[in-house]
């Protein structure tokens, strides 16, 4: 059976949101709060719970943004998550901060591949290539890394859209790369809380639901790609 009722919460770019899902309908609040989130997302959640007439104990499962993304912001996400679900007793669905952000594309652009790159600086981008599977979700093709631009490795084929703050970073070497291949480029796409809640809700029955001491935090900077 598949979570009906789920809390998401995303922290690890400079949006902070939470979302509700609740028997196929999304609720969501979001913001533009740039090291503020550990002050906003607990109240952000408990806020649509309280619209949504919930108690967290009613809840199926929670999900969060696992990363890649900022470090603090990764680690509030996970503490947050974790916290509630041992209070809760519910389990835990971590969900790719980069699938989340071409969920949105794919949600909002209505594409079916998107390449997703972030900024994790030192000249480097957290990347991952993802497809629209039959069920209109966010699928990763290959792996996620952390790479320098030069050793991106590119997919095949063409009707590709770019996607993350990440492409300021590598826009210029992966377009040259890449020809024709890339369709468009959406710096300015965002990971949301109601597309993890999207992803997540299908992971529910998959077995993929951890124990809160398993939901981690994933950074990916000791998994560089060399090619």
């Amino acid at each position: 059976m598949s979570a009906q009722r789920l809390l998401a919460i995303e922290t690890a770019t400079e949006i902070c949101s939470a979302a509700l899902y609740v028997e196929g309908e999304v609720l969501e609040r979001h913001i533009l709060a740039p090291q503020q989130h550990a002050a906003l997302i607990l109240p952000m959640a408990e806020s649509l719970l309280a619209d949504a007439g919930l108690d967290l104990v009613q809840l199926d499962a929670l999900a969060f943004g696992r990363g890649p993304g900022s470090f603090t912001g990764v680690r509030i996400a996970a503490g947050v998550i974790q916290g509630l679900a041992f209070g809760a007793d519910l389990p835990v669905i971590p969900v790719s901060t980069l699938a989340t952000i071409a969920q949105g594309v794919i949600r909002d652009r209505n594409v079916n591949r998107v390449l997703v790159a972030l900024d994790a600086r030192k000249q480097e981008v957290y990347w991952g290539a993802y497809v629209r599977n039959r069920n209109g979700l966010a699928a990763l093709t290959g792996k996620e890394c952390v790479v320098r631009p030069e050793r991106i490795p590119l997919p095949d084929g063409g009707g590709w859209t770019g996607a993350g703050h990440g492409w300021n970073v590598c826009g210029e070497q992966v377009s040259a790369r890449m020809s024709s291949g890339l369709d468009d480029i959406l710096p300015d796409a965002e990971p949301h809380a109601g597309d993890i809640a999207r992803l997540a809700v299908p992971e529910y029955p998959a077995g993929c639901a951890k124990a809160p001491e398993e939901a981690v935090p994933v950074y990916l900077r000791n998994r560089v790609v060399n090619t």
